[in-house]
C-alpha cells in the first residue's frame, strides 16, 4: 500500500508495535517523536500495546521510555503482561512431554544446536524460580545477563512460554522450515533474528493470539487495530490488523503480509504513521 493520508484512513481503537527493530531505534531507545506522538494517542483515548517476544523482565526500559506502562503481548504471544502493576496476566506455556519431543527433535534435525527455555512467574520480578535456563551447548544470539545454565535435562523439566533452538552459523529461516516439516501443528514455530535462532510456543500462540485477547478484553476489533513489525514472528498480527504496517528494513516475510511498508526505525517509521493521525510540529524534529 502507498502512504495515505488520515483523511483516507479510520483512526485507530488500537495500535500495536513490536519493540526491538520497531518501536525503539538503533540505539535501542525510544526517540522523543516517537514518545510524542504515542502520548498523543493515548491522550485521545486510544489503546496502545506492545507486542515483543521480549519476556515481561525485559519491559522495563521500554515503559521508561516511554513515559508510561502499556500493556504488553509478551513472549510472541504466550503472556499477557501489565507494567504498571506488574502482573502476569494470562500465559500459555509448552508442557513438559512436548518440550521433551521437541528437544530430542531438534538435536536429531539440527545436529549441534543448545537448547533454552523461557519461563514466567507471577511477575517481572519473580525470582522463585530462574526464568531462563539453557542447555551448556547453547551460545546467544543477544546478550542474556540473567541466563541460568543448567543441565540439558533440566531445561526441559519445567512448562515455558517458548523453547529457544540456537545453532551458531546457521539461518534462522532454515532452521524454522526443517523443524516445521517435522512439527507440524504440535506447536508454533517463529524467528525475530537471522542470527541461527528459532523460538517455539505452544499450537496457535503468536502475537495474533494475545491481541485478540486483548481486543476481545476491551472489546475492539482486529478491522480497528493498526500493527508495526518488522520480523517473521510479527507476520501474524501484521496480517491480522486493519492495517499491518512492516518497517522499511523489515524481513521478507514481514514486508509481503503488511499493507504498507514505513521509514525505517532509525527514521521514525513508526512516528510517521501516526502522525497522520495525531501530527506534531515537525519544526523542532
Amino acid at each position: 500500500m502507498d502512504e495515505v493520508t488520515a483523511s483516507q484512513l479510520p483512526k485507530p481503537k488500537l495500535v500495536a508495535s513490536d519493540v526491538d527493530g520497531t518501536l525503539i531505534d538503533p540505539y535501542e531507545r525510544v526517540t522523543a517523536r516517537t514518545r510524542d506522538v504515542v502520548a498523543a494517542l493515548v491522550a485521545d483515548g486510544v489503546q496502545f500495546v506492545l507486542a515483543t517476544g521480549r519476556p515481561p523482565r525485559w519491559i522495563a526500559p521500554v515503559v521508561a521510555g516511554l513515559g508510561f506502562a502499556p500493556l504488553c503481548v509478551c513472549g510472541n504471544g504466550a503472556v499477557l503482561y501489565d507494567p504498571e502493576t506488574d502482573q502476569v496476566l494470562s500465559t500459555t506455556v509448552l508442557d513438559v512431554p512436548t518440550l521433551a519431543w521437541l528437544a530430542d527433535l531438534a538435536e536429531k534435525v539440527l545436529p549441534g544446536c543448545g537448547l533454552a527455555a523461557e519461563r514466567v512467574g507471577a511477575s517481572a520480578q519473580d525470582a522463585a524460580t530462574p526464568q531462563f535456563v539453557s542447555s551448556p551447548e547453547y551460545v546467544h544470539a543477544w546478550l542474556n545477563p540473567d541466563d541460568t545454565a543448567v543441565a540439558r535435562d533440566e531445561v526441559i523439566a519445567s512448562p515455558a512460554i517458548k523453547m529457544l533452538i540456537r545453532l551458531p552459523g546457521a539461518s534462522s529461516g532454515d532452521m524454522a522450515a526443517t523443524l516445521a516439516g517435522h512439527i507440524g501443528g504440535r506447536a508454533d514455530i517463529t524467528f525475530s533474528t537471522d542470527h541461527g535462532l528459532v523460538e517455539i510456543s505452544a499450537p496457535g500462540v503468536t502475537k495474533a493470539h494475545g491481541l485478540r485477547i486483548i481486543g476481545e478484553r476491551l472489546g475492539i476489533d482486529a478491522a480497528d487495530m493498526v500493527a508495526f513489525g518488522d520480523m517473521p514472528n510479527d507476520v501474524p498480527m501484521l496480517r491480522m490488523a486493519g492495517l499491518g504496517v512492516a518497517m522499511g528494513h523489515a524481513h521478507p516475510e514481514a514486508i509481503a503480509a503488511a499493507d504498507e511498508v514505513a521509514g525505517t526505525n532509525s527514521e521514525d517509521g513508526v512516528a510517521r504513521v501516526l502522525e497522520r493521525w495525531w501530527p506534531h510540529d515537525d519544526s523542532r524534529r
